[in-house]
């Protein structure tokens, strides 16, 4: 017969092993929980077709913590950040997305941000025709190259005949205004400064229809990892421009600092680009044939004839449209 005082309080030690149980299960979920989702990166520069960003991030349309905005200078830390992988997306251009998938990096299109149509150029210093034995700065990015190329061939001028001089986007004005350049090969804020300084337009984009795209890419192994982010960045965009198209005046007060131009400036940023709607990009990536397969598969074809890839790439499966709302919502 066990004692009073070393009686066992049965119930009390079932509660207690309950509680264990309990604690242990908790423990075990949590353990099993995927760990948080971290932020998507997302790479981006100062130019007009990809301000709706800017502008859905000033009007909270998506949780910072699911998505990263990263402002860079220019096109080559953008595509440097893609290829090693501090940067999980970015808008670039279809033939930087090219440039990119010949690097070996698999990638998807999401959507098109805009077309340019002489938003891009070739500008020049006053009393300058053409050209020949001038100093020519451009970026060495496929969009600089086409368009100097496509420059030249249009004038009849050789690449021999020119001097080029290497300079970044975010280089040009200070090179043009220091007299370091003759002409630049550049596009939007820079176009509407330079014009201000007396430059003129030689050659613009209008001249090459349909060949120079931004787009949205990502890097394919951020589809499943980042499904909800990528599904709320996209939604951002078009929320973003239905918003613009709304309130032009608010909109351009908030896009106009990340452009660094004035905000009775803003409407000429957009001259020359023509900025798809909702389902102009279901048309542009859906379906057995996408038109932007198609229209990436002629633009590989014109860089590997120009030298602008070394080898031939493909563009199967580049399109990725499920993550484009559906028409209406």
């Amino acid at each position: 017969m066990i004692p009073h005082s070393q009686k066992i309080d049965l119930n009390y030690l079932a509660r207690q092993f309950c509680m264990a149980l309990s604690l242990f299960g908790l423990l075990c979920l949590a353990g099993c929980s995927p760990p948080p989702e971290v932020p998507l990166r997302v790479g981006t520069l100062p130019w007009p077709g990809y301000e709706s960003l800017h502008l859905a991030q000033s009007l909270s349309y998506f949780d910072p913590a699911h998505i990263r905005l990263t402002d860079m200078a220019n096109s080559s830390q953008i595509l440097q950040g893609i290829r090693n992988g501090t940067l999980d997306a970015s808008f670039s251009t279809l033939d930087e997305a090219l440039g990119l998938i010949q690097d070996g990096v698999d990638l998807r299109v999401l959507m098109v941000m805009d077309i340019s149509n002489g938003a891009d150029v070739v500008m020049a210093r006053p009393g300058i025709a053409n050209l020949r034995g001038k100093r020519v700065g451009v970026e060495n990015t496929a969009v600089g190259a086409m368009m100097l190329d496509a420059a030249l061939h249009a004038s009849g001028v050789n690449a021999k005949d020119i001097q080029l001089v290497a300079a970044t986007v975010d280089e040009h004005l200070n090179f043009y205004k220091s007299g370091n350049v003759d002409a630049l090969v550049t596009f939007e804020p820079v176009r509407s400064e330079m014009l201000k300084q007396g430059a003129h337009i030689l050659f613009d984009s209008s001249q090459i229809p349909g060949r120079i795209l931004d787009v949205m890419l990502v890097r394919t192994d951020m589809l499943a990892t980042h499904d909800q982010a990528l599904k709320e960045l996209v939604r951002a965009h078009f929320r973003a421009l239905d918003y613009q198209a709304r309130q032009p005046q608010d909109a351009a007060k908030r896009i106009a600092p990340y452009l660094g131009v004035a905000e009775a400036e803003m409407a000429a940023q957009y001259e020359g680009i023509k900025i798809p709607t909702l389902a102009e990009n279901h048309s542009l990536l859906s379906g057995n044939q996408p038109k932007l397969m198609a229209t990436a598969a002629d633009l590989a074809d014109l860089m590997l004839r120009h030298k602008l890839l070394a080898h031939a790439v493909s563009t199967k499966n580049l399109a990725e449209p499920k993550f484009l709302p559906a028409i209406g919502q």
